[in-house]
């Protein structure tokens, strides 16, 4: 945690000149396949444990309702983006993690809602947590998009995701962070392609 040795400004710089090496490729990438599966009305799907897990349910929350404009709350008419964060509903997550183990929590989940063609957003710093490699081997072998988001090293979900935005950095507040601030651009972006029509 550089925080624990850095002061606050030098511990800025420090996020300031990582945010600056980040692949804008993978984030643009990122937007693409969101892009597509609004296109295509197929759903997008996020998990992640703790921290990348709250970032799950943010990104979710930013895409669903910030791609929208306020004139088109009202507009039954208006194509939605299908969007849903796998680590928000409680109960099922305990059920399953209960009675089966954890690392099934969000596969569960996928073979109950997902189909060929949607997009599993899978995010974790270490990249190696049992449940997110699950749920991307089976979103893999059922014909999903994955997309993977990782820190320090990557993982194995570094390999195992068809595409991703790594951040070579040993240090999950900070990946975390960075994760989050690419998130907001994508949703920006496709809050203009949605309701601004700019591509």
């Amino acid at each position: 945690m550089l925080g624990t040795h850095l002061e606050v400004g030098p511990f800025l710089s420090r996020v300031a000149e990582e945010l600056s090496r980040i692949d804008v490729a993978a984030v643009q990438a990122l937007a693409d396949a969101i892009w597509g599966c609004y296109r295509q009305e197929q759903t997008v799907f996020l998990c992640g444990n703790g921290g990348s897990g709250s970032n799950a349910s943010h990104f979710c929350e930013d895409l669903g309702k910030g791609t929208l404009v306020r004139q088109d709350f009202d507009n039954d008419q208006k194509k939605r983006l299908r969007v849903l964060s796998l680590t928000d509903n409680t109960p099922y997550i305990l059920a399953w993690g209960n009675d089966e183990g954890f690392d099934r929590v969000f596969v569960e989940q996928l073979k109950n809602l997902a189909r060929p063609g949607d997009l599993l957003i899978a995010i974790s710093g270490s990249g190696n947590s049992p449940n997110i490699l699950r749920a991307v081997d089976w979103a893999n072998r059922n014909g999903l998009t994955t997309f993977g988001c990782t820190g320090f090293s990557g993982g194995k979900l570094r390999t195992l995701a068809q595409q991703g935005l790594h951040v070579l950095l040993d240090d999950m507040g900070i990946v975390e962070s960075i994760h989050l601030t690419a998130f907001h651009w994508v949703v920006d972006r496709l809050h203009a392609r949605i309701s601004l029509g700019k591509s």
